[in-house]
């Protein structure tokens, strides 16, 4: 079992890791779904090797163009497609690569994790309950700490504090929710984020949150650019990467190895 205050290192290749996303295209049953697997599977691994040949640490899976994205289950169809596309991006990249699937099915993405020998898993709602443009979407942090102990899965789980795209339904300080991700909903990383994609973490609120949960590793999960990537490593014990790693810096274009390139420049590597 995953065990609380584990270092980064234990997961990835590097300290403060970064983690680029593989934003998948639309899967089949999507709105916008382009009827092609192939298509699909074809545009994450060429994702998937830009972000290794540019040096990056890790990967996350997210099914980001599912839009509009169920609140909690997501369906068997799209479970199916993102092992499809899992199991085919593993063959062209030795990286950890961890899995995200929106809103927030983590019983799924568990799932997905432990056919694929992911090591962590993303879940935006664990603990409490958030008003999104789903509407009210609810921690499951009581059924996935039982399915991870059910399946003797090692995948850690890497939880949202105050996601972006969404307001809590009862406001709490930060520090106090950070807490209670870890304390009561045995989170086994933190990551603090914009309000929306693309946009930075307030350095203030990711101060606020390290401090809160201290050994317990915290990341930054929205906004690293190569000019504020610095700061804010400084503060943060790794960080996922995405909107500024694509071309023009459109979250979804394909991924600019120059980019990638220049973001580990800015920071000495």
């Amino acid at each position: 079992m995953a065990d609380q205050g584990f270092a980064m290192v234990e997961l990835f290749p590097a300290e403060k890791p970064l983690i680029g996303v593989v934003h998948l295209l639309p899967l089949p049953g999507s709105p916008r779904y382009g009827g092609s697997m192939e298509e699909i599977v074809d545009r994450a691994c060429r994702d998937a090797r830009v972000y290794t040949q540019g040096g990056l640490d890790g990967l996350i899976l997210e099914n980001y163009g599912d839009l509009p994205f169920f609140p909690e289950t997501v369906p068997p169809e799209m479970v199916a497609a993102m092992t499809l596309v899992g199991a085919e991006v593993r063959r062209v990249t030795s990286l950890p690569t961890g899995i995200n699937v929106l809103r927030n099915d983590s019983m799924a993405a568990l799932s997905l994790a432990n056919a694929l020998n992911s090591p962590f898993i993303r879940v935006n709602v664990l603990m409490g309950a958030m008003v999104t443009d789903q509407g009210i979407v609810q921690g499951q942090a009581h059924r996935l700490l039982r399915q991870r102990m059910i399946l003797g899965s090692p995948a850690k789980i890497f939880a949202d504090v105050m996601v972006k795209h969404a307001r809590a339904l009862v406001q709490e300080d930060l520090d106090i929710s950070a807490r209670e991700l870890v304390g009561r909903g045995l989170a086994d990383a933190l990551i603090v984020t914009g309000r929306a994609t693309g946009e930075e973490p307030v350095v203030g609120e990711l101060k606020s949150v390290k401090q809160a949960v201290g050994d317990i590793p915290v990341l930054v999960g929205s906004g690293v650019t190569p000019e504020n990537a610095r700061e804010l490593l400084a503060l943060a014990d790794g960080a996922i990467v995405g909107t500024s790693l694509k071309k023009d810096g459109q979250t979804e274009n394909e991924v600019d190895v120059s980019r990638v390139r220049d973001l580990l420049k800015h920071l000495g590597r």
